[in-house]
């Protein structure tokens, strides 16, 4: 069966009653939520999941970045941030917390021959899933590697990079993979098969057309990564994203979305 999700910023409403009403209303079985000032929303966010047959998808790091900055307490502070992440993830029963390995430009050093910059950053992402594994584990809740575009980032941009660093932690059952359609269609010679080769360690797609609006507004062709999502079993989370116009824009969208035959 599959599970359709929206982020919380596309619904229409006022607060987090009135937003969870209207994803419930219009038939989503989960809604994402930003983790920025997330611990202070808790009490509110359950009991109107709670209210409104609601499950927490997932909590979204977003732009957050840092885990991998030249500066010791820089990484520290963001390593923080991932675990205040996951520790309202498991508040709101949460599947996943999805973040990106790395945005913009790295400022480590160029230490060659010992080690380029890329080989540093390697080695502290590596140490960053070690260490964060354990409380994941320990929190019953899945830390999500979501890859950026090149055009976002030059470190972690596509699925089999991500799927590297998993290798690392010996398939950690606890450190997962995400993927946003719009930067597989940059990245990827063919979207759907690469989807299919990874989906048993995906725990969500975010569905962003390649305009980088909702699905329907651009030219991505959603039917056939619903087909091979379906026919590789995903067992994760859809999860809607994009740039959204309102009501009628999100309406729209999920008449696309019916007919791709994902709802």
């Amino acid at each position: 069966m599959t599970k359709l999700a929206i982020q919380e910023s596309l619904l229409p409403g006022a607060g987090a009653h009135e937003r969870l009403a209207a994803a419930a209303e219009l038939g989503f079985s989960g809604v994402e939520f930003a983790a920025a000032g997330l611990d202070e929303r808790l009490d509110e966010i359950y009991d109107s999941l709670n209210a409104h047959g609601l499950a927490a998808s997932g909590v979204n790091m977003g732009a957050a970045s840092g885990w991998l900055a030249a500066d010791r307490a820089t990484r520290a502070d963001a390593a923080d941030s991932l675990r205040r992440a996951l520790t309202c993830a498991l508040d709101l029963e949460a599947e996943y917390v999805s973040f990106v390995p790395q945005i913009g430009e790295s400022d480590l050093p160029d230490l060659t021959p010992f080690a380029s910059p890329l080989e540093l950053q390697k080695e502290l992402f590596i140490w960053l899933l070690r260490g964060i594994s354990d409380l994941a584990d320990a929190m019953e809740t899945k830390l999500a590697m979501l890859p950026l575009n090149r055009g976002e980032n030059r470190f972690v941009t596509c699925l089999d990079d991500a799927a590297f660093f998993r290798r690392q932690v010996d398939d950690h059952p606890n450190i997962t993979l995400a993927a946003n359609t719009r930067c597989l269609a940059l990245e990827e010679d063919d979207m759907a098969a690469a989807l299919a080769a990874h989906c048993k360690a995906l725990s969500a797609v975010y569905l962003v057309d390649d305009n980088g609006r909702l699905p329907g507004r651009g030219s991505l062709q959603f039917a056939s990564l619903a087909g091979a999502l379906r026919s590789a079993d995903f067992t994760g989370w859809l999860v809607l994203a994009g740039e959204c116009d309102g009501a009628a824009d999100l309406s729209n969208c999920l008449d696309c979305l019916r007919h791709c035959q994902i709802t």
